[in-house]
């Protein structure tokens, strides 16, 4: 069997999202051969999404942004996808676990640009193109991966794994404080089930966003002004059951809920 091209790997790795197909890995003939190839055949994969009816890509996710995670998929840098229109929710949503493999959720900060961020460079420089600051859940659909076998390729290849957000109300206010030191809390009806803080992400939220911002240059897709950029998870991924209300708490940013249904 000839091995398959980029665009058909992209192909069937969106066809097994779309048929919320479990799997513990990538199948070996669709598994990229490195990172570079891993993002040409996400790229492929986000055209296939948008033809579908997901929406205009209106965002990015950053994905790996801790030393454990990355050194458990083998790599030395994060990892990003996109975020497509039709799959962004604000304050409160309601989700059928039904309509997924396995309905992932993850606990970040976003932030909305204010201007065009053709590179990145430093905190302090992305900084200024920051129009707010959010809490926010990112929604994922793992297909029930093996979390001890991870790979970033495949991760990578699948849009790491985005299938929306929920975004809180955006504060704009927000170089009054320290990102680095606010604390975010994930509750699941009414118990803390974890927490973290915005220095867990990189030093700095801001960081992850400096590094996507060079990543987009390079890849000629740099980001445009009113891009929402979810900038890591500061709680490990969770996975809501029917009937669980989860909500996010980013300290002197507000919250955001996902109700499973």
């Amino acid at each position: 069997m000839p091995a398959l091209d980029s665009r058909q790997k992209a192909e069937r790795i969106a066809a097994l999202f779309r048929e919320r197909h479990q799997i513990d890995l990538l199948p070996p003939e669709l598994m990229p051969a490195d990172l570079d190839e891993a993002y040409v055949v996400r790229a492929a994969f986000e055209a296939i999404e948008r033809a579908r009816g997901r929406g205009e890509v209106v965002g990015y996710k950053i994905g790996l942004t801790t030393p454990i995670m990355q050194k458990l998929c083998g790599v030395d840098e994060p990892c990003y996808g996109a975020i497509f229109a039709t799959e962004v929710r604000h304050r409160r949503a309601e989700l059928p676990v039904r309509d997924y493999c396995r309905l992932g959720i993850e606990t970040e900060i976003a932030v909305r640009l204010g201007e065009d961020l053709p590179q990145g460079g430093s905190a302090g420089r992305v900084a200024a193109a920051v129009e707010s600051c959010m809490a926010a859940i990112e929604v994922l659909e793992d297909l029930r991966h093996d979390y001890k076998r991870l790979s970033a390729a495949a991760m990578v290849a699948g849009n790491v794994w985005n299938a929306g957000v929920v975004l809180g109300q955006p504060v704009s206010d927000w170089r009054r404080l320290d990102l680095a030191n606010l604390v975010a809390h994930l509750t699941i009806n009414g118990r803390e089930i974890g927490h973290g803080t915005g220095s867990d992400v990189m030093g700095n939220p801001l960081n992850a966003l400096a590094w996507l911002a060079d990543k987009l240059a390079i890849a000629g897709t740099p980001l445009k002004r009113g891009m929402i950029v979810m900038t890591g998870s500061m709680v490990p991924i969770q996975f809501p059951a029917a009937g669980d209300h989860a909500i996010v708490e980013v300290e002197q940013l507000g919250t955001a809920e996902l109700v499973a249904t």
